[in-house]
């Protein structure tokens, strides 16, 4: 079917002819509706009969549209016009890998890049169960500013199906299963594929190998006289050593392209989540100083291990090292090691070094987020419980006293909020001095603490106790006196609960300075042995978290480059660092129409659901992962996994109650508030009027009001009221709320204040009333459709209860228990909502796994 300029395509306006490959023909076209040009790939009429082409061009649609990733052509729409099936995708301009491998070798750096990026794609694919089966050249595709994009997933097989999966349950090949087909590309299949038995996600990692070969080398890494001789190589023969054609590869690249191609599928990388963490950390290799690799990463990479003993092979800096799960150190280059310290990939929210310098203790959850305290010694590997249930480390003294909260009650991060206690290290009961408290210091001599608690919705860091040295609406956390005892440093977040922030540090008379600041994500902080720098965790824009240092003049440097999340937790007199790498995942759960089980609708690795339509077949939510920068991006999704449609950036607040507009709050100064189109038409800002910074943002019923809750300058936060059709908010709630939810009549607004209770106030005016029934722990999903109750669960709780609570009454009655299939390292049951008649639900689990490392040479 040969389409002409002008003519219609169901919505789509043909423009003009791209080319034709083995799966159809390729043309440029105009979305009518999105106005938006797209790429349209038709099955040409002579091969509409043909049903195994038919079949594997409906798979390669489903499978690329069951994928979401910047390295990954997106799928926008799949039909059919006059018996000729089509499938609608991004229009990209560039040119494929194979027309880039025609001018000669790439330089290490370029490879580098193009491979990270093609490595975080397969990840993507291979999360979701999908293996590619025929990557090459002319199936990766590079764009005009250098983004790889992954083609043709014409031969993908779905290898196991997603826990309530229906839409994305892609048809295996059924020719291309059977033992002895042979499916793929020659040069570039795995030697099971040549054998013809069934392929996974490593066979993928075989061809990325191959792939990656040719980009360094300039010559394709299997190649024979004919298509025999090719498979011969592949099952037989290792390519030349890539540096007979390019002596300025470096040794860790070389073993990184080995490792992937293993003729043995156990001995190659087991996923490529490890293989992308290999190369980021590879990036800093015979790199000139300076020059970024503009790789698109994920926020936190992944950190796993294909096999017990596997060495990973990592980059700090101009030199390498191996991170194993020996309890040996290994070394790089420049004099940094790094000892393995735990064995357990579960959640560590603190680690400290004992007095002693080498004994440590940290806290970590063996089940969910409930921590408990452990001692690690230098002569024995094995962690010592100390017997405390539900302690949070905080500090250790100089003469060996914890600091710790018992009763600790997870809040968000590696935040915790419960009781601060004191105990001596050698064993004990806990002593209890205060409650409300999140974090604590000891001072230098050991005798007196610093703490961070909130009071009446601000946090104040306190010296001693009682005594307020800063106060912020926001959020201080990682508080750490200087050696000598004279300044605080403390990390500083603007927004409630977001990880964004700066560094400051605050004398004993009260006086704060601001050292460093713009990061769009930070945790960790310990001082240099002197005291002359801050050490703490950090990204900036797209990067992974480093570990930099600062001096209080506010001289920024790099101190320990870590493609990969490492966060700082301790620094010993004698300069050892105690650090973990952490790979930390946001993952939204969904209930669709008549599903039976949930599935994971995940976009990235950070989605955080906010919303669902009224029929529960759409979903709202905020992509938090550090792909989108500072700001996010605001997406909406079907329920049944059809691609993700990205609105605008910011974080989402609430879907209109008819489901076309979402409305989302842009993290500025002062903060924008928007409405975005959930199909055609323009974005809207609406009027903040004096408003600053927003913390909620709600739909009234009736759709043409909504409720925001915000601070004004010189106001505490509160809610408003405000018509969309223009307006000035008005105020609906007194000082203090941070949170609201509209009754389904209009008539009575839900507050949260700043301390956890709940008030109902009239949306009219008037004064409030307390609510009983609601407990400070929970989170209120949304009013029961009668307006007689309310549906929530409890902050902490992992798994998590969704109970129907009766407003007068008090009544609980269980409606769903949320919990992902693996609950392991998931410590937070976040953002409940449900729709309709509240069996179609949604939720969002974060999950936090966490390696500890004693890592010493560093500077």
């Amino acid at each position: 079917m040969t389409l002409s300029q002008g003519s219609k395509l169901g919505p789509y306006e043909i423009l003009a002819p791209i080319g034709a490959g083995g799966m159809g023909e390729v043309y440029t076209a105009r979305d009518e509706r999105l106005k938006r040009v797209v790429a349209i790939k038709v099955l040409p009429s002579s091969f509409s009969a043909d049903p195994d082409r038919l079949r594997r061009f409906e798979q390669e649609a489903q499978a690329a549209g069951a994928l979401n990733h910047p390295n990954i052509t997106a799928v926008y729409d799949i039909g059919q016009a006059d018996g000729a099936p089509y499938v609608v995708q991004e229009l990209l301009e560039g040119e494929t890998l194979r027309a880039e491998l025609a001018g000669g070798r790439f330089s290490q750096r370029k490879a580098i890049d193009c491979a990270q990026q093609l490595a975080h794609g397969l990840a993507a694919a291979h999360e979701k169960g999908i293996v590619h089966r025929d990557l090459k050249p002319e199936n990766v595709f590079v764009t005009k500013d250098g983004r790889i994009k992954i083609l043709d997933f014409g031969l993908a097989k779905l290898t196991h199906q997603e826990v309530g999966s229906q839409a994305t349950s892609i048809p295996t090949a059924t020719a291309g299963t059977e033992p002895g087909v042979v499916l793929g590309t020659l040069g570039y299949m795995a030697p099971e594929q040549v054998r013809g038995k069934p392929a996974d996600a490593r066979s993928d990692i075989f061809a990325f190998g191959a792939i990656l070969y040719e980009m360094l080398s300039g010559q394709r890494a299997f190649r024979g006289d004919s298509a025999a001789d090719t498979m011969s190589a592949i099952l037989k023969e290792d390519p030349p050593d890539l540096s007979v054609t390019n002596q300025s590869i470096s040794p860790g690249l070389e073993r990184i392209v080995r490792h992937c191609l293993e003729k043995n599928p156990e001995r190659r990388f087991h996923s490529a989540h490890d293989l992308a963490f290999d190369l980021e950390a590879l990036s800093g290799v015979s790199v000139p100083a300076g020059l970024a690799v503009p790789a698109v990463h994920e926020r936190r990479a992944k950190w796993t291990f294909g096999a017990a003993g596997l060495a990973l092979c990592v980059a700090v800096g101009l030199g390498s090292f191996f991170v194993g799960r020996a309890t040996s150190p290994t070394r790089g280059s420049r004099g940094v090691t790094f000892k393995t310290l735990t064995f357990r990939s579960l959640p560590i929210f603190r680690a400290l070094f004992a007095p002693d310098g080498r004994t440590m203790v940290f806290s970590q959850a063996l089940e969910g987020n409930r921590p408990e305290l452990f001692t690690l010694a230098p002569d024995y590997p094995e962690p010592r419980p100390l017997g405390v249930p539900d302690a949070q480390l905080l500090s250790v003294s100089s003469k060996g006293e914890l600091a710790l909260l018992t009763h600790a009650r997870y809040i968000h991060h590696r935040l915790f909020t419960g009781t601060l206690a004191r105990m001596p290290l050698g064993g004990g009961a806990p002593r209890e001095v205060l409650e409300g408290v999140r974090e604590a210091d000891w001072s230098p001599d050991g005798e007196n603490l610093a703490i961070i608690r909130d009071v009446d919705g601000k946090d104040r860091l306190e010296y001693p106790i009682g005594k307020v040295l800063y106060a912020t609406g926001g959020y201080v956390s990682d508080l750490r006196f200087s050696p000598n005892g004279d300044r605080i440093a403390f990390l500083e977040h603007p927004f409630r609960w977001d990880d964004r922030g700066g560094v400051a540090v605050v004398d004993l008379a009260g006086k704060k300075t601001r050292l460093a600041d713009g990061y769009w994500g930070e945790e960790g902080l310990a001082w240099s042995p002197d005291g002359k720098e801050v050490l703490f965790s950090t990204g900036v824009g797209y990067s992974n978290f480093d570990v930099r240092a600062v001096t209080l003049t506010g001289r920024n440097r790099v101190a320990l480059p870590s493609s990969g999340g490492l966060t700082i937790f301790d620094i010993s007199r004698e300069g050892r660092w105690l650090a973990a790498r952490e790979d930390v995942k946001w993952r939204l759960m969904a209930m669709a129409p008549g599903a039976n089980t949930e599935r994971d609708l995940s976009w990235l690795d950070g989605s955080l659901v906010v919303a669902l339509s009224t029929d529960g077949r759409s979903l709202l939510f905020t992509e938090y992962s550090g792909v989108f920068g500072n700001n996010y991006a605001v997406g909406l999704r079907r329920t049944d996994g059809s691609p993700v449609v990205r609105l605008g950036e910011g974080w989402a607040g609430d879907l209109s109650p008819d489901g076309r507009w979402a409305l989302a709050v842009v993290a500025t100064s002062p903060d924008r508030l928007m409405l975005y189109p959930a199909g055609p038409g323009e974005p809207r800002r609406l009027e903040s009027g004096d408003i600053r910074e927003y913390s909620s943002a709600r739909w009234f019923p009736d759709g043409k009001r909504i409720l925001v809750c915000g601070a004004e300058a010189k106001h505490a936060s509160r809610c408003y009221a405000q018509d969309v059709s223009g307006g000035k908010p008005r105020p609906v709630t007194s000082e203090g709320s941070i949170s609201g939810i509209v009754s389904p009549d209009g008539t009575l607004i839900l507050a949260q204040g700043s301390r956890d209770e709940y008030q109902l106030y009239p949306s009219a005016g008037g004064e409030p009333r307390s609510v009983s029934s609601l407990a400070p722990d929970d989170v209120v999903a949304r009013w029961t459709a009668d307006g007689h109750g309310f549906l929530v669960n409890r902050w902490s709780d992992v798994p998590a209860r969704l109970e129907r609570v009766d407003l007068a009454t008090g009544r609980r009655e269980l409606v769903h228990r949320l919990a992902p299939p693996d609950l392991a390292g998931v410590v937070r049951i976040q953002n409940a909502t449900v729709a309709g008649d509240e069996k179609v639900y949604a939720y969002s689990a974060i999950q936090r796994r966490s390696d500890l490392f004693q890592v010493d040479g560093a500077r």
